[in-house]
């Protein structure tokens, strides 16, 4: 099946420390599917919680739908994500262990199904993020240099 990818969270590689990654299900309503299909979402500063043995997306923005009337959906609800239990119990595990954050990385179309990638992930030092701004433009730079 083909994944076509419709956002991706860059702010989340630039701010933390990525380590299991996950694919998740997202429940979600007819407008809200036809606005992630027109790539009208935005995963910035979102983040994902788990709550009584369920994992809930927040703070994702997904623009109203133009053609949706009064049945529009709220832009920035709570989305329940669809994990098995096994991966949730060790998602929480690792939360109250090492102090794990679980961010999502990229909003994708698989088939006709919405899929959500989320990870474990650690919240970067000021100096990790600019030993890879530092990185980031050496790489830049021999690219750049090896073109020409």
């Amino acid at each position: 099946m083909q994944k076509k990818i419709i956002s991706t969270n860059k702010k989340a590689f630039h701010d933390f420390l990525i380590f299991d990654k996950y694919t998740a299900g997202l429940v979600l309503t007819g407008t809200e599917i036809k606005s992630i299909r027109k790539g009208a979402l935005n995963l910035k500063d979102s983040f994902v919680k788990i709550e009584d043995g369920e994992a809930f997306l927040y703070n994702a923005h997904i623009s109203l739908y133009e053609q949706g009337n009064r049945f529009n959906h709220e832009e920035k609800r709570t989305r329940k994500l669809l994990l098995n239990k096994k991966e949730i119990l060790k998602m929480s595990g690792k939360i109250k262990q090492e102090n794990y954050t679980i961010v999502p990385l990229e909003l994708f179309l698989c088939g006709k199904w919405a899929k959500l990638e989320i990870a474990l992930a650690k919240g970067k030092k000021l100096y990790d993020k600019r030993e890879a701004l530092k990185k980031k433009d050496i790489e830049k730079n021999i690219a750049k240099n090896l073109k020409h």
